[in-house]
């Protein structure tokens, strides 16, 4: 069924806002074939009319994509600002980023972008020597599709193994090379997956992989992952299966890492993206037995370090918020562990360095940081350089001195010198932009969802934001999977605000700003809650003058697509714009794609009973597209390697869109190609996709230029 969207139509002189009816230009959508395919559950039939675009592999699929991609950047090439907006974008964006240093060897290493690098390059230098390139991603490929991904060195640095990704597909290639010679020791290991590399010595490491599925690898389902040592100068084939791969009990997330004395290995098993049993191996005795740390996953539970015979975690068991134990290896059970750091109101987040632990608080999404022994004595808050989020506090037992870095909304990341026995530090390095975060405020506010729960969201503007109900507003969230948001700088956003744009965060349930419960609380048959919190945070946006419904759009990826999906279904009447990207839309299918079914702790499936169906089925997004709804303009982003949300989920809902959509707002899909679920993006796609992304948002706004003109002067001549 052939629609229309309409385009505004520009003038040569125009008002940043057009208070006019301008005339539209017409645009018809591509063609969506429809099948007869039809899913049974507990009696219940549910059609699937475009089944046909999961097939990733066939020609159809692909035609439909290059279609949609025509009729989307026919589209976008006639904004007339977005040009300026990809060149606002890349002003800003070129400028020197610098991580955190860390120690390997002889050699000190960090990650550099120049600016408008695809791929950060990892530098290195010895004490008082000159820095030199170590490895440089962007001449791995030459479309800078092809990224580094992991990067992890033998104890005595001698040896490093680095994973790369392709095409941004989750699958990675370990690549083992001589840190003197830079030469490569072995053959590429390949099909390694949701995986680090932990060395044991110089001999070999440890890493984690799924068996090639069946069918495509980019969809088809994977739900039994193994751990593998893998020697040194030995076929891949010959990789020693550690743990896994017994058809009575699978686990869908394996990993392992050898503990910095190199005595143990400790190993995780997961059979969701929640909770953990937990295993130790002695590697000084030759065939030592699988130890058991914890046999069950009702809690999320990792090894932080040991020291002798003890052994120190950190676990959310019994105690909802975290906290750090300690046991022995003689009795490692759950019976035996003693309280180090007990939990607090707060959530915890913990590192080690230098001999210590760091403890990172969540107060209400910001952070605070404290420094105690391993005997569970404070030694020291450390405080902080403002108010936002702190991390990097870690780093070796034999450090004395380590980075961490520091940053918030309006103010660019920035990295600190620690010294561990003072508490004292110094900047090491703070970025050059021109950005002034002096122009800019973030302000928390409390509002009430509509189960009467409080929930915390900051809001950033420009100083002296006039508060008229005119303001464009992009409202981000996520909620889900434990995840917490807390302040950073994003460039993207930076340019955003300066356009007048408001950008406000909740701190939605399913979070895990508030720790276990408040994750429960937005899971399963609790999932409502998620889109609640968001849509209450809408209206408080609305009820404050901040924005109006003429000027809000709403933006989440992955699990936040999700969020954006069901809430502009549910109320389609609230934003002008709504933004889901990579998102997870069909929540009747979603587990039967690559390691989808790792969710069901957070979503639940529709096998799993009649009222998980039902209840799923009630607010999917593929599923809850209506006939004759005037939906928000809407642009739906995915990429045609994504392997973790598979874009079959955008490409069915896009497809929903444009069949049903009543009124005359655009529903349209951008696929990036060669491109996945986000990380490992080269940086001129990056800016590309916001300049669309934000020119597409204002534009249905009803800007017919940029807000704030002065920002192009600089670059207009």
């Amino acid at each position: 069924m052939k629609k229309l969207i309409y385009l505004l139509a520009i003038g040569a002189a125009v008002a940043c806002k057009n208070e006019s009816k301008p005339e539209p230009i017409v645009v018809t959508y591509p063609e969506t074939k429809k099948v007869d395919t039809v899913n049974v559950y507990f009696g219940e039939e549910v059609k699937d009319p475009y089944r046909w675009l999961e097939d990733d592999r066939s020609p159809e699929t692909e035609e439909w994509v290059k279609s949609q991609n025509k009729t989307t950047f026919g589209y976008l090439d006639k904004i007339p600002f977005r040009t300026d907006l990809k060149n606002r974008l890349e002003k800003l964006w070129n400028y020197e980023k610098l991580g955190s240093p860390f120690k390997e060897g002889k050699y000190t290493y960090f990650y550099k972008n120049d600016g408008l690098q695809n791929q950060y390059v990892v530098y290195r230098k010895k004490e008082d020597g000159a820095e030199e390139i170590f490895l440089d991603p962007n001449e791995f490929s030459e479309d800078g599709t092809t990224s580094l991904m992991g990067l992890s060195f033998t104890e005595d640095g001698s040896m490093a193994a680095y994973l790369i990704s392709e095409g941004g597909s989750d699958w990675r290639k370990a690549i083992v090379i001589d840190t003197e010679t830079m030469e490569q020791v072995e053959d590429t290991l390949v099909d390694i997956k949701f995986s680090g590399i932990s060395w044991k010595g110089n001999e070999g490491f440890f890493y984690s992989s799924y068996d090639k599925p069946k069918g495509s690898e980019l969809s088809a389902k994977t739900d039994q992952h193994k751990l593998y040592y893998h020697k040194v100068g030995t076929p891949q084939a010959e990789d020693e299966l550690v743990f896994g791969g017994t058809e009575a009990e699978k686990h869908r997330y394996v990993g392992g890492r050898v503990s910095e004395d190199e005595r143990f290995l400790f190993i995780s098993a997961s059979v969701s993206t929640s909770g953990n049993k937990l295993f130790m191996k002695d590697l000084t005795k030759a065939n030592s037995p699988l130890v058991t740390l914890l046999d069950h996953t009702d809690s999320d539970t990792y090894v932080i370090d040991n020291e002798g015979d003890q052994i120190w975690m950190v676990t959310n068991l019994e105690a909802p918020n975290k906290k750090i134990v300690v046991t022995t290896v003689a009795n490692p059970t759950p019976e035996n562990w003693k309280d180090v750091i007990p939990e607090t109101e707060h959530v915890l987040t913990a590192g080690k360095g230098g001999g210590y632990f760091f403890t990172e608080y969540m107060v209400d999404a910001i952070s605070k940081v404290y420094q105690y022994n391993y005997d569970g004595k404070l030694i020291r808050e450390v405080e902080l350089p403002g108010v936002g989020s702190a991390g990097g506090f870690g780093g070796k037992d034999e450090d004395k001195e380590f980075y961490f870095s520091f940053t918030n909304y309006n103010t660019p990341g920035s990295s600190y010198k620690y010294n561990v026995e003072t508490g004292k530090y110094e900047q090491y390095w703070k970025p050059e932009i021109d950005f002034n975060p002096s122009d800019y405020e973030s302000t928390q506010v409390f509002y009430t969802s509509k189960d009467g729960t409080k929930v915390p969201m900051i809001i950033t503007h420009k100083k002296g934001l006039e508060l008229n109900g005119k303001n464009p507003t992009i409202l981000y969230g996520y909620g889900g999977f434990n995840i917490s948001l807390t302040p950073s700088f994003s460039i993207a956003n930076a340019v955003w605000m300066e356009q007048g744009g408001v950008y406000a965060v909740p701190n939605l349930r399913g979070g895990g700003e508030y720790g276990k419960e408040w994750h429960d609380a937005g899971t399963k048959l609790q999932k409502q809650n998620v889109f609640d919190d968001f849509i209450a945070a809408a209206e408080y946006l609305i009820d404050n003058k901040y924005t109006s419904k003429e000027y809000l759009a709403i933006r989440g990826g992955s699990n936040g697509g999700l969020l954006v999906g069901a809430t502009m279904t549910q109320r389609p009447d609230l934003m002008q714009v709504a933004l889901p990207a990579v998102g997870v839309l069909d929540m009747l299918r979603y587990h039967t794609f690559t390691a989808g079914a790792g969710w069901a702790y957070d979503y639940g499936t529709a096998e799993d009973n009649k009222e998980m169906f039902t209840y799923l089925k009630g607010y999917s997004p593929v599923h809850n597209v209506k006939t004759g709804t005037s939906y928000p303009a809407t642009l739906v982003t995915t990429g045609d390697h994504d392997d973790r949300v598979v874009p079959a989920h955008s490409f069915k809902f896009a497809a929903e869109l444009q069949e049903k959509q009543a009124g005359t707002n655009p529903t349209l899909i951008r696929i990036e190609t060669n491109a996945g679920h986000g990380a490992g993006t080269p940086v001129s796609k990056t800016i590309e996709q916001y300049a669309d992304i934000f020119g597409f948002t204002l534009f249905n706004m009803g800007y017919e230029q940029l807000p704030n003109q002065s920002v192009l002067k600089e670059f207009k001549d």
